[in-house]
């Protein structure tokens, strides 16, 4: 088997390793495709070390087939299709024993924490997996996991039908929680700088806002009527992202936080004091979520394939994590775990 290793320093290697055995209880799975996001980009950027201690193997958002079972497993069978929420949670701490177990004060998140999908087989708990729809491709599926994160972020927002709702920020994530929260029967409006992102979400029927050449405040005052939007989510991950979203508000609107901001951020306390905003966390998803999202793919509901922008054999993924940084007419990449020609097989 093969694995693509992050060793540190804008660095990923393919390399060739013994397959581990199966413990009890695991699952080992022959990985189809696996997604790069945003946080697979943190820790290319080194911005992770200090929790990824290279050698690592990265990737969360996967599918795949069944390719063997442990001991202790049942229910699955060699040539299911399946993907892995990848969320290792302890049982015990304040967190999980409130239910909130997605939220785990001792997270393995794995792919980050432990080793992910970036290889030709894996290995993981049967606990995690997901039942794929035999229809579902698998390329498609492996947006799976992001699509889940929109569900919960939606659902955090408590997204009411008829009610308007600004993303900032229009990459993969930014673009599926718009076709959620769109789904739930919200107007939405995505405000994006980049052209290639804004050209993605046009296509998919969604109305734009151009941030570089437009004052967002303004757009939104016109679209409101003055009022400012119910919902904002923050997607952009960008001090500017953050005042625009804020300063969009209606009275109690609420402002759900998706990204990842690597650094605190200032916030105008005062326009939450003055219009009783609400400040929402969102993080990762319950079951519930991954299922909903299963859901939503299988229908159809999820435009998977525009927003796959390409897909690199496993030899090469260097350069598609390269493609991903560089951000140039790129939204998703996958990675095909099985095409490793260049590197040879073990």
């Amino acid at each position: 088997m093969h694995q693509a290793t992050y060793t540190g320093g804008r660095t990923v290697r393919v390399q060739p390793v013994r397959p581990p055995a199966l413990p009890p209880g695991h699952v080992r799975i022959e990985v189809a495709y696996t997604g790069i996001c945003g946080t697979d980009l943190h820790v290319f950027h080194g911005a992770m070390d200090a929790r990824v201690r290279p050698p690592a193997v990265l990737g969360h958002e996967m599918s795949g087939r069944v390719a063997e079972l442990g001991a202790d497993v049942d229910g699955w069978r060699p040539g299911d299709p399946v993907t892995v929420m990848p969320l290792g949670s302890c049982g015990d701490c304040p967190a999980c024993r409130a239910g909130h177990h997605h939220v785990c004060h001792r997270m393995n998140f794995i792919g980050v924490d432990s080793d992910g999908s970036m290889q030709t087989s894996w290995s993981v708990p049967a606990e995690l997996l997901v039942a794929l729809p035999d229809g579902l491709r698998l390329d498609h599926a492996a947006l799976l996991e992001p699509t889940a994160v929109a569900v919960h972020d939606v659902n955090r927002a408590g997204v009411r039908a008829g009610e308007k709702a600004l993303v900032v920020g229009g990459g993969p994530v930014g673009l599926l929680i718009a076709t959620v929260a769109r789904r739930a029967g919200a107007e939405v409006r995505v405000s994006e700088p980049d052209a290639h992102r804004r050209a993605v979400a046009e296509e998919l029927g969604l109305a734009t806002i151009d941030p570089v050449h437009t004052d967002v405040a303004t757009v939104v005052t016109e679209w409101t009527g003055g009022a400012g939007v119910p919902i904002a989510f923050e997607v952009s991950g960008a001090a500017p992202g953050v005042a625009a979203a804020v300063d969009c508000m209606a009275v109690r609107g609420r402002l759900v936080m998706v990204a990842i901001h690597p650094t605190p951020r200032a916030i105008d306390l005062h326009r939450f004091f003055w219009r009783e905003l609400t400040l929402i966390g969102a993080r990762l998803y319950r079951r519930t979520d991954f299922e909903a999202a299963v859901r939503l793919l299988g229908a159809g509901h999820i435009p998977a394939e525009a927003l796959i922008s390409r897909i690199e054999p496993l030899h090469r993924v260097q350069e598609a994590f390269s493609a991903v940084d560089s951000g140039d007419g790129v939204m998703k990449v996958l990675i095909d775990c099985q095409d490793v020609a260049e590197a040879g097989r073990s």
